[in-house]
């Protein structure tokens, strides 16, 4: 018997000491790859803005944009314009990061400069809105381009574009939370392809322009509709296309030499990817009308069935691929505020947890999965676009008014990038106004509802943060055993940040 409880003991300390092994092995994992990125950078840095930034929105948002302005003139001019905004966001976001080098995005620049209730307001509404949200648009966008070759001429029916959207967010989720190496590989490979259509319609696009498709250009401002709401949406659709101009801050701290490279990256990478956009949209417009562009359902396509055919079965395939790109993306780096939100008790503690098998944030990855499933089935694309952008300009806003704010009430702090104050100023008068015009000029409920369930999340911070009621420790408890037996997660080690 003494044998056999000595036995016994001994592995329950082997099994304890696997655990620890497994729950401290990801955090050195991670920092070991991000040591051995950082030789790469400033490259490193720009690639990550120019891959994190195009996806699925260029071959989406094109229609949109003309849409609301109705001209080519003030198309190409909007989806200019959005690439300046985004640079002059994204600088502020660099003295931001360098000044507060904490990780969690926004969360930390909002819980310095006004407190945790705009902090807890942001991871509120990122994890039950803007983030899934985000998600579905883009496994929306891929269903619409992988079903429109099977539906030549018409609109695929929504029951194929939401199944199509709910199997791509099932996969993407399977995928990475089964292995952080396996989503990564498929990460890269759709990079690549993502790099190549996008080379494919630009050179095409030139070489048009070079043989006199220039008719669609004459007149470029004559019959367009300008008003502050159809600027507003219009902005809304391009900046959608835009969105990922701020990630460098999630890896500010892994960076070499970050107040040099951070805003070299900035400068070099969003101009980039706003001169590729241009010339997208040129080379959409060398091939179709305005009234040609509004009606194709899927713009890149018809343009793929002009120029390439009989090549052009490429075009929807690799469009598709880039959308599962940034579908994968999104969902790769779904976990870092999830995990942040779980330590500082805002969250299910379970949902910061990670995989014993697997390694990988699967709680948070499921999570997101499922909600944004959710939201494919009422919504569609621009719908889900504009509730989605409105909503997140409320936050780049307070985040960009945040370093205002800190210019005055923590000068104590060191600041390593400094931009000009006109900047910040700039980006918060601009958000204010993407924000106010279209409930101004076109209001509609749907604001409203997003509006209260932000401000819902004080209700849920003064119950289950401030309060912490018994009753509700009681309730999750349970909960958190139960997942965590279910899904074979466990807490993550904390490392030091």
């Amino acid at each position: 018997m003494g044998e056999q409880s000595l036995k016994r003991r001994k592995g329950e300390d082997e099994g304890r000491e696997d655990r620890q092994s497994i729950q401290s092995h990801e955090p050195q994992t991670m920092n070991l790859q991000k040591q051995a990125n950082l030789l790469l950078f400033p490259l490193c840095g720009i690639c990550m803005i120019v891959g994190t930034i195009i996806g699925s929105g260029i071959f989406v948002s094109p229609k949109s944009v003309l849409a609301n302005v109705e001209a080519v003139g003030p198309c190409l001019t909007i989806w200019a314009a959005c690439g300046v905004l985004a640079t002059l966001g994204a600088l502020c976001f660099a003295e931001l990061g360098t000044t507060i080098t904490k990780s969690g995005g926004e969360y930390p620049y909002l819980m310095e400069a006004f407190g945790p209730i705009p902090a807890f307001l942001f991871s509120w509404t990122s994890l039950l809105v803007t983030k899934p949200s985000s998600f579905a648009i883009i496994c929306l966008s891929f269903a619409e381009y992988a079903s429109a070759p099977f539906y030549a001429g018409c609109e695929p029916p929504q029951a194929v574009t939401k199944s199509l959207a709910a199997a791509a967010i099932v996969v993407i989720t399977i995928v990475n939370s089964l292995s952080v190496k396996l989503g990564s590989y498929l990460q890269n490979f759709l990079t690549a392809a993502k790099m190549i259509i996008v080379t494919v319609i630009i050179v095409s696009g030139i070489v048009l322009l070079a043989q006199g498709k220039t008719e669609n250009f004459k007149d470029s401002f004559k019959g367009s509709k300008i008003s502050v709401s159809s600027i507003s949406l219009a902005f809304y659709n391009g900046l959608w296309a835009y969105d990922g101009w701020n990630q460098l801050n999630y890896i500010t701290e892994e960076l070499k030499n970050p107040y040099r490279n951070l805003p070299l990256s900035i400068i070099i990478g969003i101009p980039l990817v706003t001169v590729c956009y241009v010339l997208i949209n040129v080379s959409y417009f060398t091939v179709m009308t305005s009234t040609e562009l509004l009606q194709s359902q899927a713009v890149a396509v018809t343009f793929g069935d002009r120029v390439l055919y009989p090549a052009s079965w490429i075009v929807p395939l690799f469009v598709a691929f880039s959308t599962l790109g940034s579908a994968n993306g999104t969902c790769f780096t779904a976990g870092r505020l999830v995990y942040v939100a779980g330590r500082e008790g805002h969250v299910l503690k379970v949902l910061s947890y990670i995989s014993v098998k697997h390694l990988t944030p699967a709680p948070a990855i499921i999570f997101y999965g499922a909600i944004a499933i959710i939201y494919i089935i009422p919504g569609d694309i621009d719908t889900l676009i504009n509730y989605f952008s409105f909503a997140v300009w409320i936050f780049y806003g307070l985040t960009v008014l945040a370093l205002i704010v800190m210019r005055f009430t923590r000068k104590e702090l060191r600041r390593p990038i400094r931009i000009p104050i006109i900047i910040p100023v700039i980006v918060t008068l601009v958000s204010v106004l993407l924000v106010l015009a279209p409930i101004i000029s076109a209001p509609e409920l749907a604001y409203l509802y997003c509006i209260l369930f932000i401000l819902s999340g004080l209700i849920v911070y003064a119950l289950f943060v401030h309060l912490k009621f018994s009753w509700a420790q009681k309730i999750s408890k349970p909960i958190t055993m139960y997942l965590q037996m279910l899904l074979e997660v466990v807490p993550e080690e904390e490392v030091t940040e």
